[in-house]
């Protein structure tokens, strides 16, 4: 199965049929079946994927805003969720916007893209960039909440349509359990989990409580749910943006890579780089008609 998503405001019917006649030519290929009026299709096929896709790239331009994965078509439809929250969920990397309240931001954000990129060990560079965060006042959470947290689109029509066909929706985060808490009531989610920062009552104390919860513990959170759900890996998607989320992206029956660092993206199965999280309702072969907002 091929799905076709962007994140224009309008895939374009001449692109689709180009696809389409890129996978006839590889491929025996049904009919383009659209899912979202010129944002999202399937077209079905029976051959190789590889021929597909080396076809694909002979076809399609760079500057496509598209998403173009090949998928199997069968156990489609996942009934477990398992998402990362920052620069995933949400918009922005939590730490570094607590860090910009004394201005370290810039230092921070180095620390998290480089964690993210899989070239740093993620417990020691989350113990480095909460200590610097030493002195902090309690009421910079909340305003980093209320201020710069926001839902990137598509976030509740995601957890609302699979929860509304029996799916469980988990987020899981190497960020902080104050966020957590708020993001899945905020999102839709069923259950949350993150690292808990400790504090003095009045202010940061720059420590995070152990053991901190990262790469194995977000796969642990992945098999612990499918268990209790009486589901097997194949059900599950997983999403996220950086190194800490290959382990459950590889894991899941689908893994996606969403706007995702360079390493993630080439390790996952599917990847979103132009449109929002409405396209992984798309790559479950949800119509249009069937998402749900609330």
């Amino acid at each position: 199965m091929l799905n076709v998503g962007t994140g224009a405001p309008s895939l374009g019917v001449e692109r689709a049929r180009a696809i389409h006649d890129a996978c006839i030519r590889a491929a025996e290929a049904g009919d383009i079946d659209w899912l979202a009026p010129e944002k999202s299709f399937d077209i079905a096929f029976a051959g190789d994927p590889d021929a597909v896709r080396a076809s694909l790239r002979e076809t399609v331009h760079d500057e496509w805003p598209l998403d173009i994965n090949v998928l199997p078509i069968t156990s489609r439809r996942k009934k477990l969720l398992i998402a990362d929250m920052d620069s995933t969920i949400v918009g922005c990397e939590c730490v570094d916007e607590l860090a910009d309240f004394i201005g370290l931001k810039p230092k921070v954000a180095a620390i998290t893209e480089r964690a993210m990129r899989g070239e740093l060990d993620f417990p020691s560079a989350l113990r480095e960039r909460v200590a610097l965060l030493k002195g902090l006042p309690l009421d910079a959470m909340a305003r980093v909440y209320a201020e710069r947290v926001r839902l990137n689109p598509g976030a509740r029509e995601l957890t609302a349509t699979m929860r509304a066909h029996g799916g469980y929706a988990v987020l899981v985060s190497g960020g902080f359990t104050y966020f957590t808490k708020r993001v899945a009531a905020a999102a839709g989610f069923d259950s949350h989990q993150g690292n808990r920062l400790a504090d003095d009552g009045r202010a940061l104390t720059g420590r995070v409580d152990e053991p901190i919860l990262g790469r194995e513990a977000k796969l642990e959170a992945l098999e612990t749910s499918a268990a209790r759900l009486g589901c097997s890996a194949v059900d599950v998607l997983a999403v996220g943006d950086g190194a800490n989320d290959l382990d459950m992206i590889r894991r899941a029956g689908l893994g996606v890579a969403y706007h995702a660092k360079p390493v993630v993206a080439a390790a996952a199965g599917a990847s979103i780089v132009h449109g929002d999280l409405t396209g992984l309702l798309y790559l479950q072969g949800y119509r249009a008609e069937e998402i749900r907002k609330e």
